[in-house]
């Protein structure tokens, strides 16, 4: 029945599929350790989830197993972005679709699929990141790939890119063998952190992490990292970049189709100058919404303050007075910043 699975799998254009048992993850413990220590930040719903988290049959009562399933968003290297006055940065992951919405549709079919399989009494979940489970670690169980020492999921053949899903279900499937770490002496992703957020190798303090000040964050983002997010406007790939499997990457399918060429190199003038009405329609089935306009624009400005350039101060004055007073005072502080070097 795993053969089944996942040539099915396959078939809907996932790039891997494998599956584990559903006991808990070995690594409950480190979890809650790392909670205790608060470095989840603001993400409460990881602390309300941890008992789930440490416990798959709190999620599904009589499960059996976890079907973990990888698709790849690397894309091969092509032309360059249009040139840009204030060029942005995104992460990767962010330049298409949402991951959660083109995934969906393919889950809830490999979800039927499985359930079929299995027979009436058959039962099962699906999720997206979403779901109250462990997944990288469950992942490296499955031997979908091993988690590095920046906290993710590494691939042997798909190298940092690519996204994970998972279906938990009480079907009986046999379990692939877990992957070992293949990190070795490497720590070239501790020392690409523009923050310093990996404490120690595998230890990530998220209330340090770009991604985490740029997309969780909901309020300001603390004076002292501002100058590190450099021109990073949703997300950071610094750690995933400087990771050398990566050399094993390969672009999968089914991400493929969704791509938004205009997120390579957002113009960070252009961003600042969208009202609520015009983020909403550029971003509208992207994970930038996430970020909302207040959030999104507050980066904006961090990243104009550290780009520097002076012709940039009429747009900062005006959205310093903008009603929203998260983005008043990040504004405010790429103006003294701009001006502070031009004196």
């Amino acid at each position: 029945m795993k053969a089944a699975v996942q040539a099915r799998a396959r078939e809907l254009g996932f790039d891997a599929c494998r599956v584990t048992s559903a006991l808990p993850p070995a690594t409950a413990a480190h979890f809650q350790t790392w909670l205790a220590a608060g470095r989840h930040g603001e993400m409460a719903y990881l602390a309300r989830q941890a008992p789930k988290r440490a416990d798959p049959q709190q999620v599904l009562p009589g499960a059996r197993n976890l079907v973990c399933l990888a698709a790849s968003y690397h894309v091969a290297a092509g032309p360059p972005p249009p040139p840009s006055a204030a060029p942005c940065v995104v992460a990767r992951y962010a330049r298409f679709a949402d991951y959660h919405d083109v995934l969906a549709e393919k889950l809830r079919a490999l979800t039927e699929f499985v359930n079929r399989l299995g027979g009436p009494d058959t039962k099962s979940l699906w999720s997206v990141d979403t779901g109250p489970i462990q997944e990288r670690d469950l992942a490296q169980r499955a031997g979908l790939g091993f988690i590095g020492k920046h906290t993710n999921l590494i691939g042997r053949d798909l190298g940092n890119w690519f996204f994970l899903a998972e279906i938990l279900t009480t079907l009986e499937l046999e379990p692939d063998p877990p992957e070992r770490n293949r990190c070795g002496s490497c720590t070239r992703c501790l020392a690409a952190c523009p923050t310093g957020a990996i404490l120690e190798p595998f230890v990530l303090d998220a209330r340090r992490c770009i991604s985490y000040l740029t997309i969780e964050l909901k309020g300001p983002i603390p004076v002292e990292l501002r100058p590190a997010i450099g021109t990073r406007v949703f997300g950071c790939d610094d750690c995933l970049e400087a990771c050398p499997w990566n050399r094993f990457a390969r672009a999968g399918a089914l991400l493929a189709p969704h791509r938004r060429d205009d997120l390579d190199a957002p113009d960070l003038l252009a961003l600042l100058a969208l009202d609520e009405g015009a983020f909403k329609a550029r971003f509208a089935g992207t994970p930038l919404v996430r970020a909302k306009r207040r959030g999104l624009l507050r980066n904006v400005c961090v990243a104009l303050g550290n780009l520097g350039d002076p012709a940039t101060l009429p747009a900062l004055r005006r959205a310093a007075n903008d009603p929203e007073p998260l983005l008043a005072e990040h504004a405010q502080w790429a103006i003294d910043r701009i001006e502070r070097v031009r004196r």
